[in-house]
Parts: structure tokens; sequence; C-alpha cells
């Protein structure tokens, strides 16, 4: 089935609903100390809807001929102008990327992030940057299939 990505709409939220609880589980499974209990998810669809209208918080999504939503990219536009040390580079952070448990290997995530590149440059994004926990190596191996590479590494003590 051939997926094209546009951005995100209102009536996407349901299935955008479904889509957080699943990256919710991946993550409370991997780390239970952090994120709770599956069911949870990490937006409230008054806060998606919120963000769906702000234009500096692009929100893509994966859909088929029939117009429903098999994924999503969430990104937000940074920039650190007049930091005492950073650059003022304009960067496309992905916040969270998922595509629905039941349909992955169909190349539905790669389309999403090849979408989110072309739309960084057309943006004059100096980069696309990310964060996956390392509990999650399947999220890993396919950012490094995307090419991406380590930009900085968090590190943690548990005591």
């Amino acid at each position: 089935m051939n997926y094209i990505a546009r951005k995100a709409q209102e009536k996407d939220i349901p299935v955008i609903h479904k889509l957080l609880v699943q990256v919710c589980k991946v993550h409370h499974n991997g780390r239970p100390d952090l994120f709770k209990e599956e069911g949870s998810r990490k937006y409230t669809d008054e806060q998606l809807k919120e963000m769906i209208a702000d234009e500096s918080r692009p929100i893509f999504v994966a859909v088929d001929a029939k117009n429903e939503v098999a994924g999503y990219a969430f990104c937000i536009f940074q920039q650190h102008i007049n930091d005492n040390i950073l650059t003022d580079i304009k960067t496309l952070y992905i916040d969270d990327l998922c595509v629905d448990e039941q349909i992955r290997g169909q190349h539905i995530g790669m389309m999403l992030y090849q979408e989110v590149l072309r739309f960084a440059r057309a943006n004059g994004c100096y980069n696309v940057t990310l964060n996956v926990w390392s509990c999650n190596e399947t999220a890993m191996r396919f950012y490094e299939k995307c090419g991406l590479k380590p930009q900085k590494v968090g590190m943690e003590t548990i005591l």
C-alpha cells in the first residue's frame, strides 16, 4: 500500500491518540521506573489541538489512499538566537515519530522521516535532531538506517 505524508489535522487526533499510547507502552516496557503504565500518553487531545494549530510545532502524518493515519512525526523548530556559546542555527527537532505497530516494516517511518527532512530544508534549517531512549533498540536501529549519528549522549546513575 502507498502512503503519503501531510500535515496533521484535528480529525486525525483519535488515531494519533492510539499511536501515542503505543509509544508510551514501548517506553514503559523499557523503563518502567521512568514511564507511567501502559495506556498513558504524552499529550492530551486539547494539547494536540493546540499543537496542530501551532506553526512552530509541525506535525506530519502518514496516510493511505483512504486518508487513514498510519504514523506521525511531531516536530519543533529550535533556535538559540544570541546564545553565549551556541550559534544561531535553526534546527527542526523530531519530538516523536511513530508508525502503527501493526503495519511497521513497510517503510512508512522512512517516508515520514524523508518528509521531515524535506520540510526542514524548505524552511532553512541547518539540521534535524531527535532523542531516542537507549532501551528502544528498534528505534535506535531505525534512526541509524536513516543516517542519523549521535550528537550528544545523556547518561545517568540510579541512586
